[in-house]
């Protein structure tokens, strides 16, 4: 039996005016990729906004921060215990993060770098250092004091993972064992044509101006962007598996959640004053037993306009992954399929599902037979 091993997601969506993703001076990010300018959206990006998706989907929530001590204070705080030793009680969890020297604190209180940790994990940090409140206490006041909570059983909590951490990863140095290896992989996504941003002035009334006196109250411009975007990511379906250790069932339904999610989700940048909450125009999915495969450079040559720039993206599309498929070879494809707005079928992609979830199901299924739906 041909084990799948990976699965290949590609995306076109048109989103109309719109600046989902900004650089430091306020502008949509950008690539020059084939010699012409585009538009681009981080995978940082995009990606928050899938992984937020999720989270929603399975119930179960992760959370990267470095305010551990002043979260776990709070909920003390609301358990009753008094503002010094809520803090001192924060401070603890830092401190016996680990046997050389904790996690190191900043003057405000907050770790030095990100922990990515179940969001249950902050509620389980509280239950500890309550149980060890006698020991916490007596830290009060002591400007340099010592680790007193058990540091396996911190350590434990800090380390521990749930469906987001398995399918995004977690990289944290100063923690032993709470590395976990990403089984997702995003591009960015860029427009499969040439876009030059678009500048908005715009001005805002000051309704309480006296009778006599004109003009705004208000004045400023914005940089907005228009186009086609291709969106590609990969899971690594067996790595995915052995982050469960070996849970069929879970690996299958953190699959079709993520599907879900990659399909539906965007960024929210600028979204209250664009409203850009576009669909795709075409979903493609293949489950692979050789490797990831992009198609992104279908749209190295910039698409011109026919009437429109999403027609001529979706064929281009699949012209690629046709010749791509000749050249390659089709022996390592155990699923592929796709489902868009056009009516005359796309040669390249494989079968035309009716809808997006009846695609993602096929995909599912071939990604995962060894689980049962």
């Amino acid at each position: 039996m041909t084990i799948p091993r990976y699965l290949d997601v590609h995306v076109l969506q048109t989103v109309p005016f719109a600046n989902l993703n900004r650089d430091d001076l306020g502008s949509p990010k950008s690539v020059v990729y084939g010699g012409a300018m585009r538009t681009r959206v981080s995978s940082q990006c995009w990606k928050r906004a899938v992984r937020l998706d999720v989270e929603r989907a399975i119930g179960d929530a992760a959370v990267r921060t470095r305010r551990i001590p002043a979260e776990v204070a709070a909920r003390l705080r609301e358990r009753g215990w008094s503002e010094e030793a809520a803090l001192a009680a924060g401070a603890q969890i830092a401190l016996s993060a680990n046997k050389k020297d904790g996690l190191k604190l900043e003057d405000s209180g907050s770790t030095s770098v990100l922990v990515y940790l179940p969001q249950a994990a902050l509620d389980a940090l509280a239950d500890l250092a309550e149980a060890h409140q006698e020991a916490i206490e007596q830290t009060v006041g002591v400007k340099k004091p010592k680790a007193v909570l058990p540091i396996d059983e911190v350590a434990a909590v800090l380390t521990e993972r749930n469906g987001i951490i398995n399918l995004f990863g977690r990289m944290l140095a100063e923690l032993p064992g709470a590395g976990v290896d990403g089984v997702v992989q995003v591009a960015h996504a860029f427009t499969t044509h040439e876009v030059a941003p678009e500048i908005d002035f715009f001005t805002a009334v000051d309704d309480c101006l006296p009778a006599d006196e004109v003009g705004s109250g208000h004045m400023n411009s914005a940089e907005f962007s228009a186009g086609v975007f291709y969106r590609y990511a990969n899971l690594d379906l067996h790595g995915l598996l052995h982050n469960l250790g070996g849970d069929a069932a879970m690996a299958r339904e953190l699959t079709e959640a993520f599907l879900h999610a990659f399909v539906s989700s965007l960024p929210t940048g600028k979204q209250t004053s664009s409203a850009a909450t576009t669909l795709p125009d075409l979903v493609h999915l293949a489950v692979r037993a050789d490797r990831p495969i992009s198609l992104a450079a279908a749209f190295e040559a910039p698409v011109r306009a026919e009437n429109g720039i999403a027609a001529p993206s979706r064929r281009q599309l699949a012209h690629h992954a046709e010749r791509l498929g000749k050249l390659w070879g089709t022996g390592g494809l155990l699923y592929r399929g796709y489902a868009s707005i056009d009516d005359k079928p796309l040669d390249g992609l494989g079968d035309q599902a009716d809808s997006f979830a009846d695609l993602i199901g096929g995909a599912v299924t071939a990604a995962h037979p060894q689980s049962v739906a």
